[in-house]
């Protein structure tokens, strides 16, 4: 009998230690498993994964430690998809959940619902009662927790079960580490490929809003973020208290500004302090960007001024921004407002050598180019009066005309290029609205320009350019002329006066367009007229003026 007890205790123990080399092969196969990759996401997935099969747990999950305590990600298994939907949000770490946060020490409880911290489970959620819980750390950071529960066969977590998780753990934090620092690398190097492709099409010259569109897309996915808003500060808008919405992605509630009176952007932007916001739709934001979650607000700034703001925003059920990500969004959002700076920098002072440039080509024109033509006028009026033949008499005063007319067209250019681009560009549209009407008609005509274009607005610009167009449209329809002249004198006012040799407008003229040229005049608190011409009986011709007060 004795002999039959001591055969059953060496089996017990033999079965015992075939189970233990077992668990050990299990344990080191499995801590093989979560140190074979690199991806972030995979390893969390594998550690769970792992965990649950090495105690028979129905039920595992691993929480992410998040900003204050939150839970940052949970990866869950045992719960498929419809169930996890029915119980609705993921855990946030309240409970015994969150109690491995604050006390850091393996809790292997019977019964789930009997610990101190427990908050009981969400509808549609299912029963467990046995529980083990192991925290995650990462040299001397917490960085999760191990939940299982629901051992199979209703049995309770053994302590040879806890030691088993805890080993793993201890993998897990290496395996984590490595896979987060191969993360951390490549994010950074994405960063920093944004940043330098940014900085070189600023310092390019490419166009601003080009440039300000692929910042937007790259803080949107850099950051992971649903929806971006860019606002810069405007020069020209007399409201310093907001600041103009330039770029927006992701369904952005439509605005043209953003208030600076007070508000987390105001916040950021006067303490040129970036804020990170957990939960958006509880603050002024939830206003611009529906279904807010968590958002960091990040200002636009050199050593000198703040030149604007930078809004990503996560949808509601979306992680928070971590430590990290708001560090390389603050570092890539300051060397974008250096680049726009430098830009900025680089276009004035392209601008300034324009304007030297165009300086020394009008002083030219006036010191050498004019006197020369002076000279050869004046001596051509000298040979007049020695003429005695009337027909080289006539060449030659004609001779002395387009001269004249030659030397006002050039200081009509000096103007122009004293006045810089905008100026230039409207004379263009003056010149180009008159040719389009008269070259068809084959009617001679003249651009004359007397004064300074670039000082004329650009509301005033586009009336300049609609009363030559329908002035000059009548004149070629209705009048019969041979030539015509444009007039235009830029002095206390805009003035554009209209001349043409032709037979003057009849009656049957339809008035709608010289009305419109009349509200044009009334609107800008000008003038509008129209006369017959110097000319023959015959052919009087016709005279329209339209003169407005510069503002």
């Amino acid at each position: 009998m004795r002999l039959r007890e001591l055969l059953g205790e060496v089996k017990d123990r033999v079965e015992q230690i075939i189970d233990a080399r077992d668990r050990m092969d299990g344990l080191v196969e499995a801590m093989l498993a979560v140190t074979a990759g690199l991806d972030l996401a995979e390893t969390l997935t594998t550690i769970v994964h792992t965990a649950t099969s090495l105690v028979d747990a129905r039920y595992g999950a691993l929480g992410v430690r998040g900003h204050d305590r939150q839970l940052s990600q949970f990866i869950y298994e045992g719960i498929d998809e419809a169930t996890r939907r029915r119980i609705g949000d993921l855990p946030a770490g309240h409970g015994v959940l969150g109690a491995l946060f604050t006390e850091p020490t393996a809790i292997r409880l019977p019964n789930l619902a009997d610990h101190p911290a427990s908050v009981g489970f969400p509808a549609n959620h299912p029963p467990m009662r046995t529980f083990l819980g192991v925290p995650v750390r990462i040299r001397d950071e917490i960085y999760g927790n191990l939940y299982l529960t629901e051992k199979s066969g209703g049995q309770l977590f053994t302590e040879d079960d806890e030691l088993i998780v805890q080993a793993l753990a201890a993998a897990a934090g290496v395996a984590i580490d490595n896979a987060r620092l191969y993360a951390s690398a490549r994010t950074r190097q994405d960063w920093i490929a944004a940043t330098r492709d940014l900085t070189t099409e600023f310092l390019a010259g490419t166009d601003s809003g080009q440039v300000l569109a692929h910042l937007v897309d790259h803080a949107r996915r850099l950051t992971g973020s649903a929806q971006v808003l860019l606002a810069v500060t405007d020069p020209d808008d007399a409201d310093p208290d907001a600041l103009t919405v330039t770029r927006v992605a992701g369904g952005v509630v439509p605005c043209e500004r953003v208030r600076l009176d007070a508000g987390t952007v105001a916040a950021a932007f006067t303490g040129r302090t970036p804020l990170r916001v957990d939960d958006a739709a509880r603050t002024d934001l939830a206003a611009l960007f529906p279904g807010a979650g968590p958002a960091l607000v990040l200002p636009l700034h050199t050593p000198d001024a703040a030149s604007g703001v930078l809004i990503t925003v996560r949808a509601a059920d979306a992680a928070p921004y971590d430590e990290e990500t708001l560090e390389l969004a603050v570092s890539f959002t300051d060397q974008a407002a250096l680049a726009l700076q430098l830009a900025d920098t680089q276009r004035r002072m392209r601008e300034l050598d324009v304007l030297t440039d165009r300086d020394r080509i009008a002083r030219d024109l006036h010191d050498h180019v004019i006197q020369r033509l002076f000279a050869i006028g004046l001596g051509l009026q000298g040979t007049v009066a020695r003429t005695e033949v009337p027909e080289v008499r006539v060449r030659l005063t004609d001779a002395i005309s387009d001269l004249q007319d030659v030397v006002h067209e050039i200081r009509t250019s000096i103007f122009d290029l004293h006045g810089g681009a905008a100026g230039t560009r409207l004379r263009q549209r003056l010149d180009q609205a008159l040719r389009q009407q008269v070259t068809p008609a084959g009617i001679r005509a003249s651009l004359h320009v007397t004064g300074p274009l670039s000082v004329v607005d650009a509301d005033l610009a586009d009336h300049a350019e609609a009363v030559v167009r329908e002035a000059v449209s009548n004149a070629v329809r209705h009048a019969g002329a041979d030539t015509l002249t444009v007039e235009v004198t830029v002095d206390d006012d805009l003035t554009v006066t209209i001349t043409d040799d032709g037979c003057g407008l009849p009656d049957t003229i339809t008035p709608s367009g010289l009305a419109n040229l009349a509200a044009r005049a009334h609107t800008a608190g000008g003038t509008f007229t129209t006369g017959v011409g110097a000319g023959e009986p015959a052919r009087p011709g016709t005279r329209v003026r339209w003169s407005v007060p510069l503002r």
